[in-house]
């Protein structure tokens, strides 16, 4: 297993629509890192507010799509699938938006964990385009673990 589809990542994340900003999940190594694909349609809803007449993804999102693929990282790695537990943001630093992205654009957020200790870990995440790196961050998550009812 080194590729989920959606209802896998579905499986792993709590997010739906408008907020699940990954697709597809390649190249999954657990505990360590993994690629998430974001295909960018002019029908996302936050083009009609984002500079209508210029349509860009906010960087927040993008960083935000790289959060939820290191949380599938997360979730696989610890067994978390179906609300088991949640990944939380704690941080962000480092943040870099190098080039805007657009409508038709395919998103490749590579993921990858820097460190881990309990329940937070940290990981260092790149966007491209092609192969051109469009937004770069260093964030930690926190993993809530969900009582069984």
């Amino acid at each position: 297993m080194n590729s989920l589809d959606i209802n896998e990542i579905k499986d792993c994340l709590p997010h739906r629509y408008p907020m699940l900003m990954i697709d597809r999940i390649e190249d999954l190594v657990l505990g360590e890192s993994a690629i998430g694909i974001k295909n960018v349609t002019v029908n996302e809803p936050f083009f009609q507010g984002h500079f209508p007449s210029k349509p860009i993804m906010p960087g927040v999102l993008i960083v935000e799509a790289m959060g939820q693929t290191a949380g599938v990282v997360v979730a696989k790695t610890l067994n978390l699938e179906k609300n088991k537990g949640l990944v939380y943001f704690m941080s962000m630093g480092e943040v870099k938006f190098r080039k805007l992205v657009e409508p038709g654009d395919v998103l490749r957020l590579f993921v990858k964990k820097d460190r881990n200790h309990n329940n937070v870990w940290r990981f260092k995440g790149e966007a491209y385009v092609k192969d051109v790196l469009v937004t770069e961050a260093i964030f930690t998550a926190m993993i809530v673990f969900r009582e069984e009812s």
